[in-house]
C-alpha cells in the first residue's frame, strides 16, 4: 500500500486548504485512513479519520468544527478540508492508515493498522 499526501502550501490566517492522500495498491481501499500533523519537537497529532467501509468519521477536539475529511473510493483519495485556520495549525501533515474505532486492546482511533504512511506535505499559515 503507498500513501502519496499532497495539497499543502501557504495560506493567509482564516483561509483554507484541501489535503488530499491518494492510496494504491492491493488492498489500499479497505483501509481506514487517518491524518496527523507533526509540529516540531512535539509528538504526532491525531486529527481525524475515516473508515474504509461505511465513511464513519473521529475529529479530534482541536480541529472539530474546523476541519473535514471525506473519501472519494471511485479515485481511492481521502480529504481534509481545513477552514479558518491558525498560525499555529502550521505543520507537517501526514496521512496514514489507522484502525478508526476502538477495540478491545485500545480507544485510541488513530491506532496503526498495516503501518503505511504518506510523506509529509507542509502546511504553512501566515497572519
Amino acid at each position: 500500500v503507498q500513501l502519496q499526501a499532497s495539497g499543502g502550501g501557504l495560506v493567509q490566517a482564516a483561509g483554507s486548504l484541501r489535503l488530499s492522500c491518494a492510496a494504491s495498491g492491493p488492498t489500499s481501499d479497505t483501509y481506514a485512513i487517518g491524518w496527523f500533523r507533526h509540529f516540531p519537537g512535539k509528538e504526532r497529532e491525531g486529527l481525524a479519520c475515516i473508515s474504509s467501509s461505511d465513511g464513519t468519521t473521529y475529529y479530534s477536539e482541536s480541529v472539530k468544527g474546523r476541519f473535514t475529511i471525506s473519501r472519494n473510493n471511485a479515485r481511492n483519495t481521502v480529504f481534509l478540508q481545513m477552514n479558518s485556520l491558525k498560525r499555529e495549525d502550521t505543520a507537517v501533515y501526514y496521512c496514514a492508515t489507522v484502525l478508526c474505532r476502538r477495540t478491545s486492546y485500545s480507544n485510541d482511533y488513530y491506532f496503526p493498522d498495516g503501518g503505511y504512511w504518506g510523506q509529509g506535505t507542509l502546511v504553512t499559515v501566515s497572519s
